[in-house]
C-alpha cells in the first residue's frame, strides 16, 4: 500500500512538473503586451526592452524556468501586470476562492445526491419508463453544448423563478440558478456511472445465488449490489468534487460571480499573462489532486486490487 502510495505521487509530481513547464513555454510565446500592458502603445522599443529585461524575460528559456521555480516553492505566482497592476497574483485570487469553493460545494452535494438517486432508478427499472427518461436528460445535457442550456436557464430560469439574472451577495436568491447550472453535468455523470456499474453488479453470480436464497430484489440492491458499485465511482469524486469546487469558468462569468473561473476568463481578455499563468498552474493541480486522491480511495475501499506485481509476476 505504501509503495503503491509513493508510486502514484510521485507519478503526480511528475504529470505536474510536465504541466507547469509547458504552460510556463506557452506563455513566454505570447506577445510582450500582456507583460507591458496599456503602456505598451506609449514606451520606445529600448524602454520596451529595459523593462522586460528587468522582468528576466529576455534570458534564456532556462534561467527563466529555473527563476520561477525558485519562486514557486518560496510561494511566489508573480504580480498582475493588467488587471491590478503591480499586486501579487495571490493577493488577487485568494478573496476569489471563497466564492468559488461556497458555489463548488453545493453544487458538488446536490450533484451527487440527485445523481446517485437518478443512477439507482435507472439501474433498478432499465428498460422501463424511468430508466429511458433519465437517459433522454443525460443524452441532452452531454450532446447539447453547455453554452447553450445554460444560457436558456439564466434567460428563462430567472423570469420563471422570479430571481436575479446576475449574482449579489447580498441576495441569497441569486445562488440558486448558478449553482443549479453547477451541478446539471455531474448528475448526468454520476447517474450514468452508478446505473453502469449497478447493471453490472446485478448479472454477477452473488446477485442470482441471492435471489435464489429468497432475498428480495430491495434488499439485494441495498445490501450487495449498491455498496459494491460505490467502489469504482470512488476513484472519480475526488476529481469531480474538486474541480467543482474550484469553479465553473463559463458559469461564474456567465452569471459574474466574483470567483476564480470567471476571473480566468477576465484576464484572459485583458491579456494579463502572468495571471493567466498562475490560474492556469491552479487548475491544473486541482485536477492532477483529484485524480491521486481517487487512486487512494480506490486502494482504501477496495481491497482486492493489487497495485504491486508479485514476486512471479512477469
Amino acid at each position: 500500500m505504501i509503495r503503491y502510495v509513493l508510486k502514484r505521487l510521485a507519478q503526480s509530481v511528475v504529470t505536474l512538473f510536465i504541466v507547469v513547464t509547458t504552460v510556463f513555454l506557452l506563455m513566454r510565446l505570447l506577445p510582450v503586451e500582456g507583460y507591458l500592458g496599456e503602456r505598451y502603445d506609449k514606451l520606445t522599443m529600448e524602454e520596451r526592452e529595459a523593462i522586460l529585461r528587468k522582468m528576466g524575460l529576455l534570458d534564456p528559456w532556462y534561467v527563466q524556468i529555473g527563476g520561477f521555480y525558485l519562486k514557486l516553492v518560496q510561494g511566489d505566482l508573480g504580480v498582475s501586470t493588467i488587471y491590478r497592476k503591480d499586486i501579487p497574483v495571490l493577493e488577487v485570487i485568494a478573496p476569489r476562492v471563497p466564492y468559488s469553493v461556497r458555489f463548488g460545494l453545493v453544487a458538488t452535494a446536490f450533484s451527487l445526491v440527485a445523481g446517485l438517486a437518478m443512477g439507482v432508478q435507472m439501474a433498478k427499472h432499465k428498460g422501463r419508463f424511468w430508466d429511458r427518461s433519465w437517459t433522454v436528460y443525460v443524452v441532452l445535457v452531454n450532446a447539447v453544448p453547455s453554452a447553450v442550456y445554460l444560457l436558456f436557464i439564466q434567460l428563462y430560469g430567472t423570469g420563471f423563478l422570479h430571481v436575479p439574472i446576475l449574482f449579489d451577495k447580498y441576495k441569497a436568491a441569486s445562488w440558486f440558478l448558478p449553482a443549479l447550472s453547477m451541478s446539471l453535468g455531474g448528475i448526468a455523470g454520476y447517474a450514468m456511472w452508478m446505473r453502469r456499474f449497478m447493471v453490472d453488479e446485478l448479472n454477477r453470480d452473488y446477485v442470482k445465488l441471492a435471489r435464489a436464497k429468497g432475498m428480495t430484489n430491495s434488499a439485494i440492491m441495498v445490501k450487495h449490489v449498491m455498496r459494491n458499485a460505490y467502489v469504482p465511482m470512488a476513484q472519480y469524486l475526488p476529481s469531480a468534487i474538486l474541480a467543482t469546487v474550484s469553479g465553473s469558468i463559463y458559469i461564474e462569468y456567465l452569471y459574474s460571480i466574483p470567483g476564480m473561473g470567471g476571473l480566468l476568463v477576465d484576464v484572459i481578455q485583458r491579456q494579463d499573462n502572468p495571471m493567466v499563468q498562475a490560474l492556469v498552474l491552479i487548475f491544473s493541480s486541482v485536477g492532477i489532486l483529484g485524480l491521486f486522491l481517487g487512486d487512494l480511495l480506490m486502494a482504501v475501499f477496495d481491497p482486492r486490487i493489487q497495485f504491486v506485481k508479485g514476486e512471479g509476476a512477469r
